[in-house]
């Protein structure tokens, strides 16, 4: 019995050598390990072997990316305005023996610092350029806690403010100031309506008077090309007659058909006006007359054989 005992005693020291002696490290993890009270090692993910009694895990660190809520904070402006901000930080721990020696509780510094960091930059700036410039605000942030997280074995990636509440009465302020911007643009918006309506009126008329003077020149200009081109004709037609009178007096008895033409109108002119007028007309010289009168005779005489 004894003997069972003292080998149950010894295995069981076995185990616990065994089970203090064994580390299984998860992946993404990184542990540090001290000996007799000093760093010593960093453990890998899988399995690693210590020395019982002598090592220990003193420290385990996560090598993921890391979200820290950095609380609200009241920050003073530019334009001395309070402003309550509140952000979001994401770190990674990049080396485990600065991350358990170089700080003894890196988030509270991180979260300081943000804090801190924070009012810094904001008090730079007026009410109006924070809400603009949240990513400038952002990007200082980051490069301030970057430089000084360098000590602690982290590695500060980004910077996100959540939110940027001003006082209730400056919102009532920003929320008129707005209201004021949108009337003020639909009266902006009306206004140009209504000027490229006139416009558009205006240069509907002139295209209006354009299109109508253009159609009464051209109405002018078809008129007086019809009244030329009848001119033309009226002096072609003329023209025409003139040579085939001129044709005709050439031709053998033409003179005395011309003379006993012009006889005919005088006798027929002479005839009207003694109708038409109840005083009768005498010529001043009835000499004419009768040589006119026997001129036509004499022709009519010559016509007669001529034409037998």
């Amino acid at each position: 019995m004894d003997f069972q005992i003292v080998a149950l005693v010894i295995a069981a020291i076995v185990l616990v050598f065994i089970i203090r002696s064994l580390k299984v490290v998860p992946q993404q993890n990184a542990w540090v390990v001290e000996r007799l009270g000093r760093f010593h090692a960093v453990l890998n993910p899988g399995l690693n072997i210590l020395v019982p009694f002598i090592d220990r895990v003193a420290y385990k660190h996560s090598l993921k990316e890391i979200p820290l809520d950095v609380p609200s904070q009241v920050c003073i402006t530019k334009d001395n305005t309070q402003l309550a901000v509140d952000g979001i930080l994401y770190f990674q721990v990049t080396d485990p023996m600065r991350a358990s020696y170089g700080s003894s509780n890196y988030i509270i510094a991180i979260t300081q610092l943000a804090q801190t960091t924070l009012r810094s930059v904001i008090g730079k700036m007026e009410l109006d350029k924070t809400f603009e410039e949240r990513e400038a605000i952002n990007v200082a942030v980051v490069n301030a806690l970057d430089e000084a997280a360098l000590n602690w074995g982290v590695k500060v990636l980004r910077y996100e403010i959540k939110d940027l509440t001003p006082p209730n009465e400056i919102l009532r302020a920003m929320q008129a100031q707005i209201t004021a911007e949108r009337e003020k643009r639909a009266l902006i918006a009306a206004s140009e309506g209504r000027k490229q309506e006139q416009i558009n009126i205006a240069e509907g008329e002139r295209q209006a008077f354009i299109n109508k003077s253009e159609g009464e020149r051209q109405a002018e200009i078809n008129i007086a090309q019809g009244q030329a081109a009848a001119i033309v004709a009226v002096a072609d037609a003329t023209a025409e007659a003139i040579r085939k009178i001129a044709s005709a007096i050439q031709q053998p008895g033409g003179t005395e058909a011309v003379n006993l033409k012009v006889a005919e109108k005088a006798v027929e002119a002479y005839a009207q006006l003694a109708q038409k007028n109840n005083t009768m007309i005498v010529p001043g010289n009835m000499t004419e007359v009768s040589a006119l009168i026997g001129t036509a005779m004499t022709l009519m005489k010559g016509a007669t054989p001529s034409g037998r």
